[in-house]
């Protein structure tokens, strides 16, 4: 079992990577993929006049500020305009895919936050009408039918409260989530990013394992939106996934390049400690 997550940042170019997934897919490998919509959401804003915004916790973590009117555009671009263009182009390739969100039958169940502390301007402020989440459990059962019959599962965001309210969830941890309930051997999270870096500026800086420092290494170099990809990682480890891949969506076979170990490696022997410190949607 594979899960491969695609991120929704700005210059990933679908196609290539959805040829080669549609691939491994007819070759007969379970695979579910699992994406963002990050950009096309802050395009889809301010086009019509609610430019996106952003929180960062206390601990360094970035979300996006997701108010009800946030939330109506977010699910036009990832449950409507990236989920069915990946759907098409699969079924285009043969492959009997079919496009759900989180929300949809309540595959992804989340809590809500009730209050987030956000860093404006040196200050620390508490939001409270904020319609963010995590994901606490996975119907792997309802996906697993889906699977048993032969189609190909691709799930994006929002997710679901118990009382039935849409909520914004991180994509990375979502898919760690799912990785774990499926029973996943191996989780690809796949962006416009090679990896985690020692320096941001620097390329050649990338951390290839957790097996080089420690997760540790990666946590204390991982800026931005990519601590919620270590802390994605981390949490599929815990949750029984073998090995996580931080890696490039970029090239022609980077599903391939991301099994073969591009990117940063973190093994799940490695991750069997809690992460310190606030945890951010």
């Amino acid at each position: 079992m594979l899960v491969v997550k695609i991120g929704g940042g700005k210059g990933i170019e679908l196609g290539p990577v959805v040829d080669e997934f549609a691939e491994i897919v007819r070759d007969g490998e379970r695979a579910v993929l699992v994406h963002g919509g990050s950009h096309e959401t802050d395009v889809l804003s301010a086009a019509l006049g609610h430019p996106a915004t952003t929180i960062t916790s206390p601990s360094g973590h970035v979300s996006r500020r997701t108010d009800r009117r946030t939330l109506e555009i977010f699910c036009m671009a990832y449950c409507g305009k990236v989920n069915k263009q990946i759907v098409e182009m699969l079924r285009a390739r043969g492959v009997d895919a079919v496009g759900l969100s989180g929300l949809d039958g309540g595959i992804w169940r989340a809590s809500r936050k009730g209050a987030i502390r956000s860093v404006e301007d040196g200050r620390t402020v508490i939001i409270r009408d904020d319609l963010s989440g995590r994901v606490e459990s996975v119907d792997d059962a309802f996906v697993r039918v889906l699977m048993e019959a032969g189609k190909t599962v691709v799930l994006t965001p929002p997710a679901v409260t118990e009382d039935g309210v849409a909520v914004n969830v991180d994509a990375d941890r979502a898919a760690a989530m799912t990785a774990a309930a499926l029973g996943a051997d191996e989780l690809l999270l796949l962006s416009n990013v090679s990896g985690v870096l020692r320096d941001v500026g620097d390329p050649g800086s990338l951390i290839e394992s957790s097996r080089e420092g420690g997760v540790e290494a990666i946590r204390a170099a991982a800026a931005g939106r990519m601590k919620n990809k270590v802390l994605a990682a981390e949490e599929a480890c815990r949750g029984g996934v073998s090995r996580v891949v931080i890696g490039s969506a970029g090239g022609e076979r980077a599903i391939a390049a991301a099994r073969g170990g591009a990117g940063t490696v973190v093994w799940a022997d490695d991750s069997l400690e809690e992460a310190p410190g606030e945890v951010a949607r």
